[in-house]
């Protein structure tokens, strides 16, 4: 795989973010633009997907906390299956030792293997799917999905190392959650019943597999000359990719696991309100992402070239970008989250005090994101360890916060323990990767910046008045006045320079 060994001259981190390449730093500002369009496309499917499920007859908190049970095994199948391919896959393609199709060729069979083989271990035994509830035909197969979700995955990293990040865009926030939220409200007036959300993702997979695959094929062309998956190769890459293959499925696994323990100690409407709070709190989630398909080709580019200094920008750069953002979306989610559960039922409204404290699991996990993707490129094996360390002290703290809420009968705040180990493990993890990255890159990579507080504390105080107002006013201006405080705050004493390449077009 590419990578740089880091030297001993330590590098200068006290110029301006973004200044050792700033053509660079436009580029990860447009394909974060590009991301961010999409994230908010994803949004306004997303959330009626949410109002279908949890009001429509049919479905419910029950149907949606057994629908949420099963796509998180079938995901984590999934995770495992494409090996790290889904970053890892930059590093390939960097190499440019061979046609970019036969890579790409060679990727998606892996993928494939993996799916196949996982998705034939869940068919025999389905109960892992739907450990408390009847299994029909339907649900037996559905972890053949699998293919579709590796499919996509490996298309659209490939797609990303061209940085065309508006296929990304397409299938992942446009054609995904409205075929969902389409779907599944016309399986709603159906007598598949619950078994509806099921078929709706399965049918949302599939089309996005075609929204991905198509431009790939198009961008890439057929895997002619030669090509052919020889067993030799395919292992070498999985060898490879292993470290990063497993980071990813610890770092899925650590957004996943609240779900598997409650689902072995709390009832299915427990876990149906906990998914609607971990949808919504997860919006910040995907403004990390908006710049994972732009940042490991700019990162691997770098590392070949051994610019770890340019590398050490772009990580604090990104990370103030994703925490500025973040905040603010944070503090008005939070500060209205009684209001926005509610929106999807009465049951949903005793969730608010999770999605708060799912938001700050968003908040302290941004930087560990941001850090670790460039830290699987220079510390592979670090970033593996210091994950796996991460699961054990999740797993350890929510067993220890569910076990004794299930004791002490108060099974209301099961939920909430769910929510309290994440949230360690997240603030944990944080400052655990910055630090090893940052003695890899001999350079700060943090992208905390005092002006984000400056911000933050008058957005909060005009958020404790929000509260005050009717629900509807909350969730429309309140808001929006939370988010335009901080908002102008911010963008006044805190975005200088190249910060403001991520707002328009051009060079600062």
């Amino acid at each position: 795989m590419s990578s740089a060994a880091p030297t001993d001259t330590p590098v200068d981190s006290s110029q301006p973010v973004g200044a050792d390449n700033v053509d660079e730093t436009a580029a990860l500002a447009k394909g974060g633009r590009t991301s961010f369009f999409g994230f908010l496309l994803r949004l306004l499917a997303r959330l009626p997907f949410l109002f279908i499920a949890g009001r429509m007859s049919g479905y419910g908190a029950d149907a949606l906390g057994r629908f949420a049970y099963a796509t998180m095994v079938v995901e984590l199948m999934a995770q495992l299956a494409t090996l790290g391919l889904k970053r890892g896959l930059a590093a390939e393609l960097a190499k440019d030792e061979r046609p970019e199709n036969h890579v790409v060729a060679d990727a998606l069979v892996l993928a494939w293997a993996g799916a196949i083989l996982g998705s034939v271990l869940l068919i025999a035994l389905p109960w892992i799917v739907f450990p408390n509830s009847r299994i029909s035909g339907i649900d037996r197969w559905f972890p053949l999905i699998a293919l579709a979700v590796v499919a996509s995955d490996v298309s659209l990293a490939a797609l990303a190392f061209r940085r065309d990040i508006a296929a990304t865009v397409r299938a992942r926030s446009v054609v995904e959650p409205w075929t969902l939220s389409i779907v599944a409200f016309g399986l709603a007036f159906t007598p598949v019943g619950g078994d509806g959300l099921i078929i709706a993702y399965a049918v949302s997979l599939t089309f996005a597999m075609l929204a991905s695959v198509i431009p790939l094929v198009r961008s890439f062309g057929l895997p002619r000359g030669g090509w052919w998956p020889h067993p030799g190769r395919l292992w070498r890459i999985a060898r490879a990719n292993a470290p990063l293959a497993g980071a990813d499925v610890a770092d899925w696994g650590s957004r996943r696991l609240d779900v598997f323990i409650l689902g072995r100690f709390a009832p299915p409407e427990v876990i149906g309100v906990y998914y609607v709070a971990q949808q919504i709190a997860s919006l910040p989630q995907k403004l990390k992402t908006s710049f994972d398909p732009i940042l490991g080709p700019v990162i691997t580019t770098n590392l070949a070239r051994g610019d770890l200094g340019v590398v050490a920008g772009h990580v604090r750069q990104i990370g103030f970008w994703i925490g500025a953002v973040q905040l603010g979306v944070v503090l008005a989610l939070g500060m209205t989250g009684r209001a926005g559960m509610g929106l999807f039922g009465p049951a949903f409204a005793q969730g608010a005090a999770v999605l708060a404290l799912l938001l700050v699991v968003e908040l302290f996990a941004a930087q560990a994101a941001v850090t670790e993707g460039a830290l699987i490129y220079v510390r592979r094996g670090a970033n593996l360890l210091w994950s796996m360390i991460g699961l054990v002290v999740q797993v350890g703290v929510t067993l220890v916060l569910v076990w004794y809420f299930e004791r002490t009968g108060r099974t209301s705040l099961l939920a909430v323990g769910a929510a309290g180990g994440l949230a360690t493990a997240a603030l944990f993890l944080s400052i655990a990767k910055t630090q090893v990255l940052s003695r890899a890159l001999h350079a700060k990579v943090s992208g905390w910046r005092w002006s984000l507080i400056g911000a933050g504390v008058p957005a909060f105080a005009v958020g404790l008045g929000v509260q005050l107002l009717a629900e509807p006013l909350q969730l429309s201006v309140g808001i929006l006045a939370i988010l335009g405080v901080f908002g102008a705050i911010v963008w006044t004493t805190g975005f200088k320079g190249p910060d403001r390449l991520l707002f328009r077009k051009g060079k600062a």
